[in-house]
Formats: C-alpha cells, sequence, structure tokens
C-alpha cells in the first residue's frame, strides 16, 4: 500500500535523509524499521441525558527500532524532525553494537485495501451526534418503563501509518474505527440490573447511525437488562456449559489464542509450547486467525512492520499447526511473519497480537446442542474475564446465562463465572454448532501494557466438565 493522507516526509522531514539515519541505526542489525503515525479521534457519552464526555484527542510521533538477536533497541519521539530522529539512532543501536547480523527481507508488497479511505469523525457534525445521542436515549426509556438511566456512546477515530524500512521500502495505511455503545439500567421491586450492547468496525460512523442499527442495539441493551431481572443465583460446581456464537468467543481468544503467539512459545512459557503437530484440542476444533475480513474491526490490511495480513490456521482438525508471529520471532523460529505484529501506537514497540480470531462451526444443530445439555448452564454473554498464560487457567464472567436441566432452557443466572484452562476446554469439546458468528465490533486486547483493536467469534459449543463459580452450591 503507498498512498496515504499523512505524508510526514512532505512535512517534517527528507525521506533521504530519514533513510540515512535508518540505515545508520540498523547497520549490523538483523531486522529495523521507522514507524511513523498520525492518529485522531473523538468520543462522546450522554450519560442519563446530558452530556458527560466530549473529547478529542490528535498525536502524531514515531517509532525507531533496531533488532538484533533476541534484543531490540527502540527509542520514539512526539517530534517528527531530523534532531529528534538521530537522538533516537543512538538510542536503538545500543541494542545492535558491533554486530553483523544479515538484514532480514523486507515483507512482501500489497495493494489490498480491506476497509475505505475515510475520515469516519467527518460523516456527521458535532450537533448532529449529540442530538442523535440524545434521541437513542429518547427511544430507549420509551421502550420499557422500568428503564432508569440511559448511557450512549459513540466513538470514531482515525490512525495513520506509515512504515520506513531500511532498504528502502515505504508502506503505508489508513485505518478508521467507529464503535456505539447503549448501556441502560432498569429497576423493578426495588431491584436493580444493567445490560449493555455495542458495535463497530472499520467503516464509516453513518453506518451506525442508521436507525435501524442503534435501535436494535438499544432494543437488546433492554433486553438483557430485564433478563437480569429475573436471574436467580448461579450454581457452583462442575458441570457440562454451552456457550453461545459470537463474543462468547472472548473466552476462545483469552483462554487459548494468546497461549499460540509465537514470542510465548519461542520462550516456552505458553501452555502450548513444544505441542506443534500434536493433538491439543477435540476432533472437529478448527481455529483460526484472519487479519483480512474486510471493515472488521481486528482487521489491518498491513501490520505494524507492512507485513500484509494474513489467514492463519492455528488448529485444524484438533491438531496444533501454526502461532501467531511478527517478523522477529518468526526469524528466530526459522519460519515467516504471518502478518500479526502489531503495536498500540507509535510509542511501542510491534509484538505478536491476534486480530479476529475464531473457530469454524461445525454441524450440529444449535438448538439440539442445548437440548443434549442435562444439568448445566447456557451462557451466551460475557463481561471480564482473565487468563494464565503459563498454564492456559481462565476466569470469566457471564453477563446473561440460563440454567438448564434434562435440555430445557430455564431461568437466569446471575454471578455465574466460568473456571478452567484452555488446553482442557479445548479437549473437552463435545459439539460444534453450525452457526458460527462473529462478535458485533466490542472487542479490544490487552498485552503487556499495550491495547489493540481486535475480534473474535464461534459457534455454539458444549464445553465438558468446566467448573463454574456460583453463589449457591
Amino acid at each position: 500500500m503507498t498512498d496515504s493522507a499523512f505524508r510526514p516526509f512532505e512535512t517534517h522531514l527528507d525521506v533521504e535523509t530519514a533513510s540515512a539515519i535508518l540505515r545508520e541505526a540498523t547497520r549490523g542489525a538483523d531486522d529495523g524499521e521507522l514507524f511513523l503515525e498520525r492518529s485522531r479521534s473523538e468520543s462522546l457519552v450522554l450519560d442519563d441525558g446530558r452530556v458527560k464526555t466530549a473529547s478529542y484527542d490528535a498525536s502524531e510521533g514515531f517509532g525507531l527500532r533496531a533488532v538484533r538477536g533476541e534484543v531490540a533497541g527502540y527509542a520514539h519521539s512526539t517530534q517528527i524532525s531530523e534532531q529528534a530522529l538521530k537522538r533516537a539512532c543512538e538510542t536503538a543501536r545500543l541494542a545492535v553494537g558491533d554486530g553483523g547480523g544479515a538484514m532480514a527481507a523486507p515483507p512482501a508488497g500489497t495493494n489490498r485495501r480491506l476497509y475505505a479511505d475515510l475520515d469516519p469523525m467527518a460523516d456527521a457534525a458535532f450537533p448532529v451526534k449529540i442530538e442523535l445521542l440524545r434521541e437513542i436515549d429518547a427511544f430507549v426509556r420509551d421502550l420499557d418503563p422500568r428503564v432508569i438511566q440511559v448511557s450512549a456512546t459513540v466513538g470514531a477515530g482515525l490512525q495513520e501509518v506509515e512504515i520506513l524500512r531500511p532498504e528502502g521500502t515505504r508502506l503505508a495505511d489508513v485505518r478508521p474505527m467507529v464503535r456505539m455503545n447503549v448501556s441502560v439500567i432498569v429497576e423493578e421491586n426495588g431491584r436493580r440490573e444493567s445490560g449493555s450492547f455495542g458495535g463497530g468496525g472499520r467503516f464509516g460512523l453513518s453506518k451506525l447511525m442508521e436507525p435501524d442499527w442503534w435501535q436494535a442495539a438499544a432494543r437488546e441493551a433492554v433486553r438483557i437488562a430485564t433478563v437480569n431481572l429475573q436471574a436467580v443465583p448461579a450454581p457452583a460446581g462442575v458441570m457440562d456449559v454451552v456457550l453461545g456464537a459470537g463474543w462468547p468467543g472472548i473466552l476462545l481468544h483469552e483462554a487459548i489464542g494468546h497461549g499460540l503467539e509465537a514470542d510465548f512459545n519461542r520462550k516456552k512459557t505458553s501452555a502450548f509450547a513444544g505441542l506443534m503437530g500434536e493433538r491439543i484440542a477435540a476432533p472437529g476444533v478448527t481455529v483460526l486467525d484472519d487479519g483480512t475480513i474486510p471493515d472488521r474491526r481486528g482487521s489491518i490490511s498491513v501490520d505494524d512492520e507492512g507485513t500484509p495480513s494474513n489467514r492463519t490456521v492455528l488448529i485444524e482438525d484438533g491438531i496444533l499447526v501454526g502461532y501467531m508471529q511478527d517478523r522477529q520471532n518468526a526469524r528466530l523460529m526459522g519460519t515467516a511473519s504471518t502478518g500479526n505484529g502489531r503495536r498500540e501506537s507509535y510509542a511501542h514497540i510491534p509484538m505478536p497480537r491476534m486480530t479476529n480470531t475464531y473457530m469454524l462451526g461445525g454441524d450440529a444443530d444449535p438448538a439440539g446442542i442445548v437440548a443434549d445439555l442435562k444439568d448445566g448452564i447456557y451462557a451466551v454473554g460475557f463481561g471480564g474475564g482473565q487468563v494464565d498464560i503459563t498454564n492456559g487457567k481462565f476466569v470469566f464472567s457471564c453477563t446473561e446465562a440460563y440454567l438448564v436441566k434434562d435440555g430445557k432452557v430455564g431461568a437466569p443466572v446471575k454471578g455465574a463465572t466460568l473456571i478452567g484452562d484452555g488446553a482442557t476446554a479445548l479437549r473437552q469439546i463435545r459439539a460444534i454448532g453450525n452457526d458460527m458468528k462473529l462478535d458485533p465490533g466490542i472487542g479490544n486486547c490487552g498485552k503487556q501494557g499495550q491495547w489493540v483493536p481486535v475480534g473474535v467469534g464461534q459457534p455454539t459449543l458444549m464445553i465438558g466438565g468446566l467448573t463454574v463459580g456460583g453463589s449457591k452450591a
């Protein structure tokens, strides 16, 4: 990709000068690049009928990296200038020393664009966005008299990047992002419960401003909240669990996905280290990381090292067949980058990160999967969770879940948490639905202090023998 509205070499410094400094920084190194970025974003929040937040952020800067073996020298600055670049060169070279490494081959070029080259913030004027939030607030309150509080959020942003490599390769990407969320609190007989729903992706804000979209989001937020009004205390114990399609794939992302990132496996700190080619999941389980899906939140035309994004098979029919690679870890492991070298911004060093991670569908009827559940939990919504990469142990809280007895879906439950480990959960998958879908575009992923947008997805699944933490045994 070669076109971008962000032209730092025309406004800040000469490209020949920048290239010469970069070559000096990476002299004797195995790899390196100059990453330049300009980003802008806005967020508007209407809470309980009042504008709570109206923020606009803008930043630009560069990051200079020189890599030798397992060591990387990195320096960044908000000032894009020859002087700042020379200072960064001195810092980056500390990692190279007097090394005599051979510079890695540049990433393959691409003209593929997975999203439009647009500024989503320009789709509507500020007063129009505020009026939309007020309209959402009024619509939600009219849906159900039990609604006592509404929070509506709309956000949009644009990230423009340019990557310069020592051999002279230049790549650029323009990355739009939008997000809308509706949260509600309902009250009945003194009991209060909440519900929320949102979505977004790499497209114009006008899509989310269509009444069909935001009204459906509002109805879903109210539905979740009113369901929770009837929730009973969750049971506790080891039981079979059915996970719904779509957003419940966040459990797959955390419990399994991070463990398949290359750095953890190269350093042998992942629960899946050393298991390439071995069965790690039940037959029929195929998991992919795919950054090539148009307009998706986790998609990237090129990663933050300039490698085109890829559709990477991680687990195929239960067998571990791949890891997510950036350039440094791929070189050290004797393989190729999969286009998963990502960074939060110019102030951060790239590392292997997920894009859109999901499990392919099977051939089971989703209703039949639930009907086969004798005594357990049907979980269709998740909130926060955490995982220990070294052993794959996870804990996830359910935001919408139901009791199931003899195949019949019963009362919703409150306070349910799912506890287990990724390796065991993969092997205990007993049924895979034919309804695979991706989440609505709400995912963020944190790793070593860096946050990047991601997508998740899965079909309806039955997993045997998960520990459910609840309030009654």
